[in-house]
């Protein structure tokens, strides 16, 4: 004879396949991103919502380079692994898309993601290209003249961002890639001292639907 459950189990139970199902809903952060939907570049916080779910969405403000903060929405914030942040142009209806911070899982349509050398991501440019030096605000980002990385003149593309996140050995000298230095990617320091994309960001110009601004 089965034993029968008790209704506070019961309950409990049905609490499990409710979330469950709820949590079905949502849709996945895509491993591969692609340049439309609410990556694209009339996404809004409204799509975000729709999207992800209201619980899910967050907008505030958020960290900027040189201690500056600006008005940015969320998703996932407190999963590292979905984590996104998005800006926008429009900030008063939190719509045209400026920039994406992409989650760590995510991978750009040429193959780049968090975690890979300079090696590697030279490899997939399939050119050279330069870091800029270390340890300060605008530090550790790569610029791509030519190759299969290079951020086009309109529409959708990608900034890269290297950091060195490893103790650096007591005889090595580090300065020479360091501060408001520009390095090739072949430079042998770069390698030595293990340095790896540590962040993606997808960006768009600014729209032709919106009004010019003074500084444009």
């Amino acid at each position: 004879m089965r034993a029968l459950l008790s209704l506070p189990v019961l309950m409990l139970v049905a609490l499990v396949v409710v979330s469950a199902q709820a949590k079905d809903k949502v849709k996945p952060v895509a491993e591969t991103v692609s340049c439309d939907g609410v990556l694209g570049p009339k996404s809004s916080e409204a799509l975000l919502i729709e999207t992800f779910g209201k619980d899910n969405v967050v907008t505030g403000m958020v960290p900027g380079a040189e201690g500056e903060d600006s008005l940015g929405t969320t998703v996932f914030p407190n999963d590292p692994n979905r984590k996104m942040v998005f800006g926008w142009w429009d900030e008063e209806n939190r719509s045209y898309l400026s920039y994406v911070d992409l989650a760590p899982d995510q991978t750009t349509p040429t193959g780049a993601r968090i975690g890979m050398s300079v090696a590697e991501i030279e490899a997939l440019n399939g050119a050279p290209f330069t870091v800029g030096g270390f340890w300060w605000d605008y530090g550790g980002y790569a610029a791509f003249d030519t190759g299969k990385l290079a951020y086009p003149d309109a529409g959708c593309g990608f900034n890269l961002r290297f950091d060195i996140t490893a103790d650096i050995p007591a005889d090595v000298d580090a300065n020479a890639v360091a501060g408001e230095v520009t390095l090739p990617s072949a430079e042998p320091l770069l390698k030595q001292l293990d340095a790896h994309v540590v962040g993606i960001s997808l960006g768009y110009p600014y729209p032709d639907e919106l009004p010019q601004t003074d500084s444009d």
